[in-house]
């Protein structure tokens, strides 16, 4: 039963991780990349050929937006691993996203549903008033990379998952489906019931045992060789991906030009605040019938 005490932990927990997020985000900024130029491969392609039972995402990454199931070449191999173990446990590896371009990602920080999502928890936070621009902007850099350097998608090294049973398709249950943004959403939230953490920790040992990392704070993330790898591993050499416009026709790579120029700026989130506002009154006023 939800009771005011433990609304006020729950909020207090969700202001903990965030501010730990955000502290993850300020050592992914200043974390040394030295970018390998290693080119890139299809999931889905590589686990048809070696017969691995994997399920990829149908939906949409942002308006007409596909996502794109290719990663870097030599993790592909890993998560192929990945996937034929799970098969051998009797799962099966649903790739809900991987790499995203630069363009995708400043579109997915601005997607109404996700934008929404953050700004509605950020009211819940701030005891139902609305925050300040700066601690929206702050949450959502760890939610949603808003800078390049931080994006592992935008390396190709990162993987968002969901887990299925082979037998009857039904959802190995973390507790909450992807792309759930809430005080349940840290990998070891105490939100949780026993068995979906236990799950959860499950799902992580698994995928950390081929050198994925789990994102702390999201508990579908997963993410190698990166500066966030490096960081959660506590390995000081420079990481060897980092965020690249790729050529899906030449599988050429470039280093982004300038990883820490946000791609949405302060003004344009500013924007979104105000929208996402009107959104939520309109919202209110069409379920009470008032006339807005």
């Amino acid at each position: 039963m939800q009771t005011k005490e433990n609304d006020f932990q729950r909020r207090a927990y969700w202001a903990q991780q965030m501010e730990l997020g955000y502290e993850l985000v300020q050592k992914l900024i200043a974390f040394p990349v030295e970018e390998c130029g290693e080119g890139f491969a299809s999931l889905p392609e590589a686990a048809a050929a070696a017969g691995v039972e994997m399920l990829f995402s149908t939906s949409k990454i942002v308006g007409e937006l596909d996502r794109v199931y290719f990663l870097r070449e030599s993790l592909v191999w890993d998560v192929l691993g990945i996937g034929r173990e799970m098969n051998d446990r009797g799962w099966i590896l649903k790739i809900e996203d991987g790499y995203r371009s630069l363009e995708m990602q400043r579109h997915l920080v601005r997607k109404p549903v996700l934008f929404d999502a953050i700004l509605k928890k950020c009211i819940w936070e701030n005891n139902g008033e609305i925050p300040p621009l700066e601690m929206i902007f702050r949450r959502a850099i760890v939610l949603i990379a808003n800078i390049p350097k931080i994006g592992t998608h935008m390396s190709g090294s990162a993987i968002d998952i969901s887990v299925f049973n082979r037998d009857d398709r039904s959802e190995v249950w973390r507790g909450y489906p992807y792309l759930e943004m809430s005080e349940h959403t840290p990998m070891r939230s105490p939100f949780i019931d026993a068995t979906s953490l236990e799950n959860r920790l499950k799902i992580t040992a698994l995928m950390e045992s081929h050198g994925f990392m789990h994102f702390p704070f999201e508990f579908w993330h997963f993410n190698k060789n990166d500066a966030g790898g490096h960081i959660l591993t506590s390995n000081p050499a420079p990481a060897r991906y980092g965020a690249v416009n790729w050529n899906p026709i030449t599988n050429a790579v470039t280093p982004v030009t300038d990883p820490l120029t946000p791609l949405n700026p302060l003004p344009v989130f500013e924007k979104e605040v105000v929208a996402a506002i009107e959104r939520a009154r309109q919202a209110q006023a069409g379920a009470s019938g008032a006339t807005v």
